[in-house]
């Protein structure tokens, strides 16, 4: 499969009065339809970057509440339909759930179309990730701020996507020494955790229990959400967090960062896990 991160494109550059013509890459942004193959059907449709579509409809279904565990998913691919257009083969993923296993998906509240802006996509309140009744993310991990410090710098020098477009979202996944674990890069800030879940809930290595998450832009309700879903007990950003994002943090005990530049950041929630 073709990743398709990126798309060329021509642009006119206007400096000092004058016009000239150049090539740039854009990041790409295309529709992913996730359904289920027996019975057919949909379950989302989200704006996204093409790469590691398996993962983001794994992580997707995870957070969301509709799976539980790797073992949940039978099989993942790619339509092959012929009744399909050949060039949309790669913006469906079908997934294979476990005999057995019927979820009620009464309960996924997301938009079913859904845009690469942050939060479009967010559940309707708080009231409704409390019906899951995730459990609160356990204390004891403590994290010193000097490797708090290093996170952001190396979150943007594995962004090699962004690098060549300009235009894409990140979510990274550190170990409590600091060290960069797995990178996901997406139009859209949602999507990319979504990947960063999926490809731990693939390998099994899901709740992320001694692990930090570190998001470019805001953390928003959407980010927040899945971090419960995934446990993650530490979410950094490097911009402000929502009201929304805050509270969930407060509720389900994970310490939540917030415009991480240099050598300062806020703690809006958690800070027993601040050395």
């Amino acid at each position: 499969m073709p990743t398709r991160s990126k798309t060329k494109a021509t642009v006119w550059l206007i400096e000092n009065g004058k016009v000239r013509s150049r090539s740039d890459n854009l990041a790409t942004e295309e529709p992913l339809e996730i359904r289920f193959a027996f019975p057919r059907q949909t379950v989302a449709i989200t704006m996204r970057t093409p790469g590691a579509d398996f993962e983001l409809a794994a992580g997707f279904l995870y957070s969301e509440g509709i799976i539980n565990c790797r073992e949940d998913i039978k099989r993942i691919s790619y339509c092959v339909d012929n009744l399909v257009d050949g060039e949309q083969h790669y913006n469906i993923v079908n997934i294979t759930l476990r005999e057995g296993l019927n979820p009620d998906l009464q309960t996924l509240q997301r938009h079913f179309y859904t845009t690469s802006a942050c939060g479009v996509c967010g559940k309707a309140s708080l009231e409704a990730l409390r019906l899951r009744n995730h459990p609160p993310i356990p204390t004891g991990l403590t994290v010193t701020s000097d490797i708090i410090y290093t996170l952001p710098n190396k979150l943007r020098a594995a962004q090699s996507v962004f690098d060549v477009t300009g235009g894409l979202h990140a979510a990274a996944l550190f170990d409590t020494q600091g060290q960069l674990l797995t990178i996901h890069e997406d139009v859209g800030r949602h999507n990319a955790l979504d990947k960063l879940i999926g490809s731990a809930l693939l390998n099994e290595q899901v709740p992320l229990s001694d692990r930090i998450v570190m998001v470019s832009g805001r953390s928003s309700f959407e980010i927040l959400q899945k971090s419960v879903a995934a446990g993650v007990p530490i979410v950094c950003s490097v911009s402000a967090p929502s009201s929304l994002a805050v509270s969930i943090a407060k509720e389900f005990g994970i310490t939540l960062i917030g415009f991480l530049r240099g050598e300062k950041f806020n703690v809006y929630a958690g800070l027993e896990r601040i050395e």
